[in-house]
C-alpha cells in the first residue's frame, strides 16, 4: 500500500508542470494593483433565447466564461510592464496556443490565439499590447468551441443586452 501511495504521490508531482501558463500567470497577478481581473460570465449578454438562431443557441452552449486580465500603463510602472510584456509574450509563444490572427507588430500588436484542436477548442486568447495604454490579455473559456461558434457569438453580440456592471471595474481602470 506504501509503495501505491509512493506511486501516486510521484505521478501526481512529475505531472504537475513548472511551464508559465496563463492560468498561472493570472493567479499570480490577481492582488497585484498594476492588473486589473474580471472574471465575465455568459450571463453578461443578457440574450434574449426566443430570438436566437438554433445556430446561436448551439454556439452560446460551447460558451463558459470569459476571464480579462489588463495591465495600465503609468510614469511608475513602465519597467514592470516591459517585464510583464514579455513574460506574456514568452507564455504565447508556447506551442500550447495555436495563433489564429496577428495584427500590428513589435509594441503596438494584436493576436488571437487558441488552445485544443480545430473542433474541440477548450479556450481562446486575445492578447492587444499598446505601449501608451498597456495590455489585455482575453481568455474566452468553453467546451467543444470552434472557430465558426466564437464567429456565431461575435454575431449574436448584436443583440445582446450587455451588463455593464460586470464591466465596470476594467472600465474604470482604463477611464482616465
Amino acid at each position: 500500500m506504501k509503495k501505491v501511495l509512493i506511486s501516486l504521490v510521484s505521478l501526481l508531482v512529475i505531472s504537475c508542470s513548472n511551464k508559465p501558463s496563463l492560468e498561472k500567470y493570472y493567479v499570480e497577478n490577481a492582488e497585484n494593483k498594476n492588473f486589473v481581473q474580471l472574471d465575465i460570465s455568459p450571463s453578461i449578454l443578457n440574450m434574449n433565447k426566443a430570438k436566437l438562431t438554433p445556430d446561436q443557441i448551439k454556439a452560446m452552449q460551447t460558451f463558459e466564461k470569459v476571464n480579462v486580465l489588463a495591465f495600465k500603463i503609468n510614469d511608475k510602472n513602465k519597467a514592470l510592464f516591459a517585464t510583464e510584456r514579455t513574460k506574456v509574450n514568452t507564455i504565447l509563444k508556447d506551442e500550447k496556443y495555436q495563433q489564429l490572427m496577428k495584427f500590428g507588430s513589435g509594441k503596438d500588436a494584436a493576436m488571437i490565439s487558441f488552445v485544443g484542436p480545430d473542433d474541440h477548442i477548450s479556450e481562446f486568447v486575445v492578447y492587444g499590447s499598446k505601449e501608451e495604454f498597456g495590455f489585455v490579455i482575453v481568455r474566452i473559456l468553453g467546451k467543444d468551441m470552434s472557430p465558426s461558434s466564437i464567429l456565431t457569438i461575435m454575431e449574436s453580440l448584436k443583440t445582446a443586452n450587455v451588463d455593464m456592471a460586470q464591466l465596470k471595474p476594467l472600465l474604470e481602470q482604463f477611464k482616465n
